[in-house]
């Protein structure tokens, strides 16, 4: 059998279809009936509340909208299934009804047209809730089909393209994107009870600060300068403190310019939120009651299944330092490895690979990653992150090596990034220097010298707890999804060639 013989048939037939619908429009409009001429179509109602509210609703006119996804004829009637926002509902039209000529209207109607209906909530024979048809109105003509005739929107790259379409006829894309709409406005509820202020900070910059990653770079044309979208709202939001704000937050896009993967998109979203007169144990208290709280109203349960693996969020959460982790997982103990030469020789006996200028603080992090990220399955706060990699964070007083840092992992992934904030300004413009340094280097993910933030700490900036969540890894995990693009109504794709 021939290989091109199937898809080539289903080019010619989608051809014929496409051909078809469009003079069906073309008819419509020399009959001064163009359905996209139609500006408004007032509803009273939508499938959910019909269906969840039948008792009540039972016998009662309503006016819904939506499209048509599946008719059955039955010689003067037919069953039409309307899809809306909300899901789909059964709609009965008998010529009785709506008269000879509307009905003969209908019957070429397509499916994926978009319509309105007038009529009456009632439950068929079988049982089926359903609303009885006095009037139909076409709103808009789809020349495309839908993609069930050709077994379906399956290709996971055309689905991410075509976004639109996905979510007509896969119900659970809608559902993610509805429960991801719930966790954000449940996040912004829980920040505003513990009386943050919500804020917005500049998203092109003239430096790139705040983490360390590569920024995407455009120009200013008119001040004839290079901007960066950027790679996280931080020191912003940290000059407001300063300012006396005490509690801020802001959630939106952070931009950075690295590699693609299921867990990373160029664009992606965050909520930062910084606390004057706190510290990195109190964001381990909010981290623990925001996602457990968002967890509990979006699912109803702290006990989920993501990917086959279960997870448990009840609280207390575990905590354990980066130096126990990799003492558990690894089995070097960094608390006998003190100098940069003991810790390369434990890292080398442990099967590490290890080049002669690595510090103390970049193999600890290293050995971490290596042993012991990935088996962080239930909620697990790393703390005690070594200075190197931490430039924004405050030492600990007791062990000036390590900052007062933790990081959340849930199921071997990152789910939080907080600080007991550095407000030292000579310590910071130390740090920073060292971070210029590796830029000057070649090293295009360390931050830049930022004198405007040394000088705003130059004013005082209060003890201050800070944290990043990212939203879209809470909403993965919250949706059982397994890319970071399945949570992206749009996400960055290679353009077609």
């Amino acid at each position: 059998m021939d290989e091109n013989r199937v898809p080539m048939q289903e080019e010619q037939e989608l051809s014929e279809v496409i051909r078809v619908r469009r003079e069906k429009l073309r008819e419509l409009q020399q009959a001064g009936k163009d359905p996209f001429e139609i500006v408004k179509y007032v509803r009273t109602s939508n499938s959910a509340e019909i269906l969840g509210r039948f008792e009540a609703m039972e016998g009662k006119e309503v006016s819904i909208a939506g499209r048509m996804m599946l008719r059955r004829e039955m010689g003067k009637a037919s069953f039409v299934d309307l899809l809306d926002r909300d899901g789909r509902i059964q709609v009965y039209v008998k010529i009785d009804e709506i008269g000879e000529e509307a009905y003969a209207a209908f019957r070429k109607w397509d499916i994926g047209d978009l319509f309105g209906v007038k009529g009456t909530v009632f439950r068929t024979r079988r049982g089926e809730i359903s609303v009885q048809a006095s009037e139909l109105t076409l709103l808009a003509k789809s020349l495309l089909p839908l993609p069930e005739k050709f077994h379906g929107l399956k290709d996971v790259e055309l689905r991410y393209r075509q976004r639109y379409v996905d979510l007509i006829v896969n119900p659970d894309v809608m559902d993610t994107f509805l429960k991801r709409t719930k966790i954000v406005s449940g996040v912004r509820r829980f920040m505003d009870r513990r009386g943050y202020i919500e804020v917005d900070t500049p998203i092109l910059n003239t430096i790139s600060g705040g983490a360390n990653a590569r920024p995407f770079i455009t120009h200013h044309n008119t001040l004839d300068i290079d901007m960066y979208l950027r790679i996280a709202t931080e020191l912003h939001l940290k000059r407001l403190i300063v300012g006396g704000m005490e509690k801020v937050y802001e959630m939106g896009r952070i931009f950075r310019n690295e590699g693609m993967s299921p867990k990373h998109n160029p664009e992606f979203t965050t909520i930062e939120l910084y606390e004057a007169y706190a510290d990195y144990n109190d964001m381990m208290e909010i981290a623990e009651s925001m996602i457990t709280e968002i967890a509990q109203d979006v699912l109803g349960t702290l006990k989920l299944t993501y990917q086959g693996i279960d997870i448990d969020l009840t609280p207390p959460w575990r905590r354990l330092s980066m130096i126990d982790a990799v003492k558990e997982y690894g089995g070097i103990d960094f608390d006998i490895a003190l100098t940069d030469e003991q810790a390369r020789e434990a890292c080398r006996a442990a099967g590490m690979e290890v080049e002669d200028g690595q510090t103390r603080g970049d193999l600890l992090e290293e050995a971490f990653e290596t042993f012991a990220e990935a088996r962080l399955i239930q909620p697990t706060f790393i703390t005690q992150y070594p200075v190197e990699i931490s430039p924004l964070a405050k030492r600990m007083p007791e062990n000036k090596a390590l900052t007062e840092r933790f990081e959340l992992f849930i199921n071997g992934r990152e789910m939080a990034n907080a600080f007991s904030e550095l407000n030292d300004p000579i310590d910071q413009k130390d740090r920073f220097a060292q971070q210029q340094s590796k830029r000057d280097a070649g090293d295009e993910e360390a931050s830049m010298m930022d004198d405007d933030y040394i000088n705003a700490l130059e004013y005082g900036l209060p003890p201050t707890g800070g944290m990043g969540i990212g939203i879209d890894r809470l909403v993965m995990l919250l949706t059982d999804s397994a890319s970071i693009r399945d949570v992206l109504l749009f996400p960055t794709m290679k353009p077609l060639t």
